[in-house]
């Protein structure tokens, strides 16, 4: 179970992001293209391009959190 705080804003990637990517990667694109700070308490969801799968970064004391569903 994910515990994150009911008034955790969620921020989705519009555009499709090359799911190679890991921690250092996303947060990348969190503070260049989305202009976000990873540790400001918001959920990051990002999208493959096929938009079948789904990741989710999140900061949480003592380091990120990394989501990834696939079917």
């Amino acid at each position: 179970m994910i515990g994150l705080p009911t008034s955790a804003p969620i921020d989705l990637c519009t555009q499709a992001v090359d799911f190679r990517k890991g921690f250092d990667g996303l947060t990348g694109i969190i503070t260049t293209s989305m202009n976000q700070r990873v540790a400001d308490g918001s959920l990051f969801l990002f999208v493959n391009r096929r938009q079948d799968r789904i990741k989710a970064l999140w900061w949480e004391t003592g380091g990120r959190t990394l989501w990834y569903q696939r079917p």
